[in-house]
């Protein structure tokens, strides 16, 4: 079974990928890796939420914002090599837009760990960062980055 046959089977559809809001590129190879640019919670061109998380924003969203970021990240890998290329999951970066008490960021950022780990099994097992920072871009609570394996 392909990956895209498993995303569906689990019930998600890759997004269509999103226009940089920068001057780079969503995804670029570089032998067999791929490296995401940070993916934000956008659905259908709007940041699914917005605001610090423990503030503005439950764990619980976040935690979904950060598993539709790892969506969007997926679908730039899908748009560059294709999605069925990934041979497994290197790294997971999570940026978590946090208030000035919150240290739940590891919580947050498994919504992007358990998205990968159930849909690419052992190959989804991954390095990860979570890291707490003042500020994200259009003011997201999470922003994911990737890096794949290629075949």
């Amino acid at each position: 079974m392909s990956w895209a046959d498993i995303l569906t089977e689990l019930g998600y559809a890759l997004p269509a990928t999103t226009a940089p809001i920068g001057a780079y590129v969503p995804a670029v190879r570089t032998g067999n890796l791929v490296y995401t640019s940070g993916r934000l919670p956008v659905v259908d061109g709007v940041i699914e939420r917005t605001g610090k998380v423990g503030r503005d924003v439950s764990v619980a969203d976040a935690s979904s914002a950060a598993e539709i970021c790892t969506l969007n990240a997926l679908a730039a890998i899908d748009a560059l090599v294709g999605l069925d290329a990934v041979v497994r999951i290197v790294k997971v970066v999570g940026f978590v837009a946090s208030a000035n008490d919150f240290a739940g960021q590891p919580d947050v950022v498994n919504g992007a760990s358990n998205l990968l780990a159930n849909v690419f099994g052992n190959a989804g097992a991954h390095a990860r960062s979570a890291v707490g920072v003042a500020e994200l871009p259009l003011n997201a609570p999470v922003e994911v980055e990737l890096v794949v394996e290629v075949a």
